[in-house]
């Protein structure tokens, strides 16, 4: 981890995990590897940013109750809100591991923020994590009011497996003719299942948090079948379809498995008329938007994030 294009913090981040002999995400259980990364990933956000309100609570589900933590910013509403999906290869994470970044975006775009704790893999197949989360967007939308939001001013947003999921979303409240998003924010996404032969996943696929082979090990637990690895609600890039979306800001990470498909999703979305903006780090590495706590430049990201919220938010 010498190369002088990464970030010093994230070159140190990277030694340090590499003394602690964590075992590789494919040879752990689903439940093992929860255990052993997510209080990992929840250690790196640092201290909590303080926010008016926290609640942590259920709504309806397609398959029972949905988990979700409410966060309110300071200040009188009617606020905007921001829905959020966490990252982890719908095999790991939760809305703990989330909980310092969803804080700061709260806080930073002074909206309110409703984090979904959607089912995960492999006990839950696709396509349950998109449909919690389309029961999440409906449940926000339809009980704005009450939890003090604008129904006129509702965005989404996730990291890795989460924006995956936040691009899905789009493109179904677009078919099922569901709420309105005003915009969409994808930090770092999973866009493109049906492949790992990119040069980014050559040249990216070993050492920098996420390997390619943690990349099949999630795909693998993800999907019910194969051939669903086509299907444009687990790839969004292989959508016939891109038009009628909301303008989106997306985030790159150089040294990221997943940088190539987060390029060619960007590249698409313009082609179809979607405004985009697309902002990579090259000193970063995929994970990043959790390492708030150990790494300045995430706290510089989070703030671009929110800079574009708040100008959103506003028009």
């Amino acid at each position: 981890m010498t190369s002088k294009a990464l970030n010093p913090q994230i070159v140190e981040l990277l030694e340090e995990l590499q003394q602690r002999e964590i075992p590789p995400i494919q040879n752990l259980t689903p439940t093992e590897a929860r255990e052993i990364r997510n209080p990992i990933l929840a250690g790196f956000g640092g201290p909590k940013a303080e926010v008016a309100g926290v609640e942590n609570r259920t709504i309806p589900g397609p398959n029972g109750p949905v988990p979700v933590r409410i966060y309110s910013p300071e200040g009188n509403g009617p606020f905007p809100i921001l829905v959020f999906f966490h990252g982890g290869g719908w095999v790991v994470g939760n809305l703990d591991t989330h909980d310092c970044a969803c804080r700061l975006l709260t806080t930073g775009a002074k909206c309110l923020l409703v984090a979904v704790d959607y089912r995960l893999a492999p006990e839950n197949k696709f396509p349950a994590a998109i449909e919690d989360a389309f029961a999440a967007l409906e449940w926000v939308s339809e009980n704005s009011e009450t939890l003090n939001g604008d129904p006129l001013r509702i965005a989404v947003a996730g990291d890795s497996a989460g924006g995956n999921i936040a691009a899905i979303l789009c493109q179904m409240s677009r078919d099922r003719k569901g709420p309105e998003i005003k915009y969409q924010i994808l930090i770092y996404p999973v866009i493109d299942l049906s492949s790992t032969r990119t040069e980014s996943y050559d040249k990216h696929g070993e050492g920098y948090m996420l390997t390619k082979d943690g990349m099949i090990y999630f795909i693998n637990h993800y999907l019910d079948r194969d051939e669903n690895k086509n299907h444009p609600y687990a790839s969004p890039l292989l959508a016939e379809n891109l038009s009628n979306l909301p303008p989106a800001l997306i985030i790159v990470a150089e040294f990221d498995v997943l940088r190539d498909e987060c390029l060619a999703y960007a590249d698409r979305l313009k082609k179809a008329g979607i405004p985009v903006k697309c902002l990579q780090y090259d000193d970063m590495i995929h994970a990043f938007f959790n390492l708030s706590g150990v790494v300045d430049r995430t706290r510089e990201a989070i703030e671009d994030m929110c800079g574009k919220l708040r100008q959103v938010f506003s028009s």
